[in-house]
C-alpha cells in the first residue's frame, strides 16, 4: 500500500506538470493574438516552476530510508532558559513545516523547561519522504537575538541541536523467496545400528543473498527437518536484519555534532540584522520570521542539490556571520 501510494503521487505530479505546461502554452497563444495576459502568464510560470522544483527534489530522494517517516529530537545547548526557549522555537518550526506539507505529527516525548521553553522534545512526522526531506536538518542551529529574558536587553547567542532519524518498523517480516535458497539433503549420521538413518532425511538450507547456512537432522522425516530448518533460517535472518538496523543507528548517532560554537549548520540572526543562513549550502533567506514559521523549502532543496553534486555537508558557520 505504501508503494501504491507513492506511485499514485508520482502519476498525480506528472499530470499536474502536464496540465500547468499546457496552461502556459495557452497563455502564450493568447499573447501572440494580442491579448493582455502578462500578469496571468507570470503567475502560471511561477506556479509551474514551483511544481518542477518540487518534482526535482523528489528525484533526489533515492536513499533506502528516504521514503520513511521522520523521528525528530530537539535538545537545547548550554545557556539555560535562553537556549531552552530557542529549542521550543525550533520544535514549533518543524511542526509548522510538517503541517504545511500535509504530514501528521505525534509527540513522543516532551519535557518542559524550568522557566520557559523545553529541555527536550521528540516527535514523529508521518508522511511520504519525511525523513529524506528532513535528513539535512540534523546538526546544531544557532539563534542570535536580543534576549527577552535579559533585563539589560543584551544580544545573546543560543544553540540547540536537532537530530533526525528514520522510523524503522520493529516488526520485521522475513520474506524468503524460493529462488534465494538452496536446499541440500543428506543422510543423517548416527552411532550405528538402529540409530543410523538409511534415508536422505537431513536438510541443509543456504540463503544465497546473505550466505547464512542452517541445517537440521534431528527428525526422521525430511519434511519435518526442512520445516525446522526454515524456522531456524527465519530466526537467523531476523537477527541479521536487527544487526543491520543497529549499524544504521550507530552511523546516524556518529553524525551528531557538539552543541557549541563552530559546529552550527545554520544561523538565525534577528539582531543586528535579520537573515537565516545555512553555512553548508550558503542558502540565505531574509524573512527569518517566515522561516521560523515553517518555510524550510529553500534550505531543504539546497541541501539535496549539494548532495547530488557531491558536496560534503561539514562546513560550519563562524562568529564572523554576526558582524
Amino acid at each position: 500500500m505504501r508503494e501504491k501510494k507513492r506511485l499514485d503521487a508520482q502519476l498525480a505530479d506528472d499530470a499536474e506538470l502536464e496540465r500547468r505546461s499546457g496552461d502556459v502554452d495557452a497563455y502564450f497563444d493568447l499573447a501572440r493574438e494580442g491579448e493582455a495576459v502578462e500578469p496571468d502568464l507570470e503567475g502560471e510560470i511561477q506556479a509551474l516552476a514551483a511544481v518542477a522544483e518540487q518534482m526535482e527534489s523528489r528525484t533526489m530522494l533515492s536513499g533506502e530510508t528516504d521514503p520513511l517517516n521522520a523521528i525528530v529530537t530537539v535538545h537545547p545547548g548550554a545557556g539555560g532558559t535562553e537556549s531552552q526557549d530557542w529549542a521550543e522555537m525550533l520544535m514549533r518550526m518543524y511542526l509548522r513545516w510538517a503541517e504545511q506539507q500535509g504530514f501528521k505529527t505525534e509527540m513522543n516525548d516532551y519535557q518542559d523547561g524550568e522557566e520557559a521553553g523545553i529541555k527536550s522534545a521528540t516527535f514523529t512526522i508521518t508522511g511520504e519522504y519525511a525523513y529524506g526531506l528532513l535528513n539535512g536538518e540534523t546538526g546544531v542551529h544557532r539563534l542570535v537575538r536580543i534576549s527577552p529574558f535579559d533585563q539589560a536587553k543584551r544580544r545573546h547567542t543560543s544553540f540547540a541541536s536537532v537530530f533526525v532519524s528514520p522510523e524503522i518498523d520493529d516488526s520485521i517480516q522475513i520474506d524468503i523467496k524460493p529462488d534465494e535458497i538452496r536446499t541440500d539433503t543428506y543422510r543423517s549420521g548416527g552411532k550405528g545400528g538402529q540409530h543410523v538413518n538409511t534415508t536422505d532425511s537431513a536438510v541443509r538450507i543456504t540463503h544465497i543473498p546473505t550466505g547464512i547456512v542452517v541445517q537440521c537432522q534431528n527428525e526422521r522425516s525430511q519434511h519435518k527437518n526442512r520445516e525446522k530448518a526454515m524456522k531456524m533460517l527465519r530466526s537467523r535472518l531476523y537477527e541479521y536484519e536487527l544487526e543491520k538496523k543497529q549499524a544504521t543507528a550507530r552511523k546516524l548517532e556518529d553524525s551528531k555534532l557538539d552543541i557549541n560554537f563552530g559546529s552550527q549548520i545554520r544561523s538565525y540572526v534577528l539582531q543586528p540584522y535579520r537573515i537565516a543562513k545555512d553555512h553548508r549550502t550558503k542558502v540565505e533567506v531574509g524573512d527569518v520570521d517566515k522561516v521560523l514559521d515553517g518555510y524550510l523549502d529553500p534550505f531543504i532543496r539546497g541541501y539535496l542539490l549539494m548532495k547530488r553534486q557531491g558536496g560534503v555537508p561539514v562546513a560550519a558557520g563562524t562568529d564572523d556571520d554576526l558582524e
